[in-house]
């Protein structure tokens, strides 16, 4: 069979990656895919040192690479959203395929680009825009195709789970180890997508999509981020036999899909609870197959470039094949417009954190609202002011309850005389 051409835009560290696995694991790559893979053409504003490209035809222009009749799989490096979605849809109409490890273009014009690719017969491939290099995109689309999908949870950035990880093995405060994680690179300069859970919610986005059929909806996922964390619910929480982490969780239920990006405690002994540093790992659960995990490192050169290769060893093996015997770009022949609830009719179990005044009868004030609003304890800890502190803490845990009803609990809560400032809530999920 004739060689698959390949052009990679961006030569960063991912693109780099790309460039050097296709380059020293040609041979495998060959056997695996029964053809040869060349990179016919690298689009770069700079070069890479850790990459030889002396042999390699090699542009500053990306959309020479769309343009180029000799190149078969576009691979998208580049990142972004508004010159990325031109440069893919330009590779589409000129009939490339496109391997892409940009989740915020899938999570937001995904719809359009999918849309534009069966039209023109071509596959868009992106198993490296969610968890690098673990192979979640194939696990739910493929692997798990027999099952109705019940739920997804997952740790989709590990500069959250390292800071949350830090926070609790030494006792750290949030904004301490996140400039720790920007020295070491982790964190960008700007580090609101990984922190305030923009990049977790595009992930949950495109899993969601695939798990459930429906189309991406990234506007409608509930984000919130690990920022007002304090190394102090940390401990509250390992007291309580939980850890906190950030999770993208979604849920089939009968009312509607739920989609959320938030803090969670979950209970220790959970084998996601376990996944600390900068590792990422995702739960998913069918109904013929139970309980899934999958772990592995979810950024980096290495783990994505895995993650893109593959896809291109992917399309190398069915780029001849009718379209129509292809998987479909989001696992299902046919896509349905389910309801994603919003986060006030979501229903989870809680982790309140109360700073009141050190006096009687507070205790006995906050359990009957909760009661009032139907709201039942599971467990409470009350912390006495330390010396220097003239505040008390109540923590609590309780049973699941709507979102909307907890708001209005944690109102009248805050409206107590005795309640000094905003009450903490953390959702708690037991994945189970």
């Amino acid at each position: 069979m004739k060689p698959v051409k390949v052009g990679i835009c961006g030569l960063g560290t991912v693109g780099g990656g790309t460039f050097n696995v296709l380059t020293t694991n040609a041979q495998n790559i060959a056997r695996r895919a029964g053809r040869e893979i060349i990179i016919a053409q690298v689009a770069a504003r700079h070069a890479n040192p850790a990459c030889d490209t002396s042999n390699t035809d090699v542009t500053d222009d990306v959309f020479a690479v769309a343009r180029n009749p000799d190149i078969d799989v576009l691979v998208e490096l580049i990142g972004g959203y508004d010159v990325a979605r031109k440069l893919v849809l330009m590779a589409i109409e000129n009939g490339k395929h496109v391997v892409t490890a940009n989740k915020a273009l899938i999570a937001v014009h995904g719809e359009e680009i999918f849309a534009a690719a069966e039209a023109k017969g071509v596959s868009v491939m992106y198993e490296a825009a969610v968890a690098g290099g673990i192979p979640i995109i194939k696990a739910v689309r493929e692997g798990l195709a027999a099952n109705r999908i019940n739920w997804l949870a997952g740790i989709i950035n590990g500069t959250g789970n390292f800071i949350l990880t830090e926070m609790r093995d030494k006792g750290r405060d949030f904004s301490d180890v996140l400039k720790e994680a920007q020295e070491l690179g982790y964190a960008e300069a700007d580090p609101t997508f990984d922190v305030e859970g923009i990049d977790a919610a595009h992930k949950l986005t495109i899993l969601a999509s695939i798990a459930y059929g429906i189309p991406l909806q990234f506007e409608r996922c509930y984000t919130e981020g690990i920022s007002r964390i304090t190394r102090e619910d940390v401990e509250y929480a390992e007291e309580l036999g939980y850890r906190i982490k950030h999770l993208g969780i979604s849920c089939q239920t009968e009312r509607g899909i739920d989609l959320r990006v938030h803090p969670t405690l979950i209970p220790e002994s959970r084998p996601i609870a376990k996944v600390d540093g900068v590792l990422n790992a995702v739960m998913a659960n069918g109904n013929a197959v139970g309980d899934t995990l999958y772990v592995g490192a979810g950024a980096g050169a290495g783990p994505t470039a895995s993650a893109v290769v593959a896809d291109i060893i992917d399309l190398a093996r069915t780029m001849e094949a009718d379209p129509l015997a292809r998987v479909n770009h989001l696992a299902f022949d046919r896509i349905e417009d389910e309801a994603v609830l919003p986060i006030e009719e979501v229903e989870t179990a809680y982790y309140l954190r109360i700073p009141v005044l050190d006096q009687a009868g507070v205790l006995a004030s906050v359990a009957t609202i909760l009661s009032e609003k139907g709201i039942n304890i599971e467990a409470i800890i009350q912390k006495e002011p330390k010396e220097e502190e003239s505040l008390a803490q109540i923590i609590l845990l309780t049973h699941r309850i709507l979102e909307k009803n907890m708001n209005k609990a944690i109102a009248d809560i805050e409206a107590l005389p005795s309640t000094v400032g905003e009450v903490t809530r953390i959702r708690v999920e037991h994945l189970s």
